[in-house]
């Protein structure tokens, strides 16, 4: 748990906190695309307020600051953003935007309003129950932005992939000869535009989105080098370029999905990620299962996707085309790559002599490359 402002250099455990007893009004709000229900407790009178708006964050700036001071308001983190918390913070509100998944509400709760919802924010908030989420400046919200679009590219890309080839397939085409989505397989795929109108119909419209969306997933990643060469996250893309299978696109995709990694150390990030077995105990009895896979499903991907690098020998002097980066770093980061990349190839080395199941291996590495970017993310320089 955690509220804004973070401070750097504490632990998990000794972050800081607001005092809530120097507040008078606590504030929930119920945040949706166009409406807002407000509910606000004076804890000097008892007095519970509510009110409802429009999609209109002006107006429910303007009723925050007429209750009683000083205020503390929350809401959901979500896909409204975090525009009302700046507005709110700016006009002398201070807020707390809650993570979803921490809110605690009675299993017996079954009856569920916008109202009711907005009273529930509001004792939590009174009762210091609300875990805050890191509200990322607009530049490194854009940055996300960003990324997530040619995330989403991606996945349209294999889809319409997919689209294609199992259209031939039902015609019975099917390429064996090499791996797909080459300039070889492009030469087949055109071979095949053969048959009655219909079908030539059909696979122009989906050969034309493969096309589109690889040319669209391209223009997006040559932003994304461009703003990892030069911008505030350049120095951290370096760091982290020095670990194999970091590249600038992976890189710069971690440094804006977490941020603020001072918020955790080396062994919190790999839950934050999702990357520790799930685990029921109870009396006895201890049952572990597969990973979380709680918080960031994109930085989660990547680490594991980079994870595979590390399972081909490793060879201090040749130094991979992903890791262009690695004259741009500082020396200490260059030498903190060096280890963390022979550690988490002995893990693989570890891993294949126990005859671990390689899928399953790669999440183990994945956890642990994890905490070495961290290592390199909080580094100076």
């Amino acid at each position: 748990m955690g509220y804004r402002p973070w401070r750097v250099g504490l632990s998990t455990a000794e972050f800081w906190r607001p005092q809530l007893t120097q507040y008078r009004s606590f504030v929930g709000l119920d945040v949706h695309a166009r409406t807002i229900v407000g509910s606000a407790l004076d804890v000097d009178t008892g007095e519970v307020t509510r009110h409802r708006f429009g999609y209109d964050l002006a107006e429910v700036v303007v009723w925050t600051r007429l209750l009683p001071g000083p205020q503390i308001a929350t809401y959901e983190a979500g896909p409204t953003g975090f525009g009302l918390y700046r507005l709110l913070l700016a006009a002398g509100t201070e807020c707390v935007v809650a993570a979803p998944s921490k809110l605690q509400r009675p299993s017996g709760d079954r009856v569920k309003t916008d109202a009711r919802d907005a009273f529930h924010l509001m004792r939590l908030i009174h009762l210091d129950e609300i875990t805050a989420v890191k509200v990322p400046s607009v530049e490194e919200e854009t940055a996300r932005d960003l990324v997530r679009s040619r995330e989403d590219t991606r996945q349209d890309l294999m889809s319409a992939r997919h689209r294609l080839s199992k259209l031939l397939l039902r015609h019975g085409f099917v390429y064996d000869d090499g791996a797909a989505w080459t300039q070889k397989h492009d030469l087949w795929l055109s071979s095949h535009r053969t048959g009655d109108l219909a079908f030539t119909t059909a696979f122009d419209a989906n050969y034309e989105a493969v096309i589109q969306t690889l040319d669209r997933r391209d223009r997006l990643g040559e932003a994304i080098t461009a703003m990892a060469a030069d911008s505030p996250f350049t120095p951290m893309v370096n760091r982290l370029g020095c670990l194999r299978g970091i590249s600038a696109l992976t890189g710069f995709a971690l440094a804006v999905e977490i941020t603020d990694w001072q918020r955790f150390t080396g062994n919190t990030i790999g839950a934050f990620l999702g990357l520790v077995p799930s685990e029921y105990s109870s009396g006895q009895s201890r049952q572990l299962g597969g990973i979380t896979k709680t918080g960031n499903s994109h930085a989660r991907r990547l680490l594991v996707e980079a994870a595979w690098q590390h399972r081909r020998d490793y060879l201090p002097s040749a130094r991979s085309v992903l890791q262009a980066w690695w004259e741009e770093a500082p020396a200490p980061a260059r030498l903190r790559g060096q280890a963390g990349n022979e550690r988490l190839h002995h893990q693989w080395v570890s891993f294949t002599a126990r005859t671990k199941w390689p899928a399953i291996a790669n999440v183990g590495v994945a956890r642990e490359l994890a905490g070495w970017c961290w290592s390199l993310a909080v580094m100076d320089g």
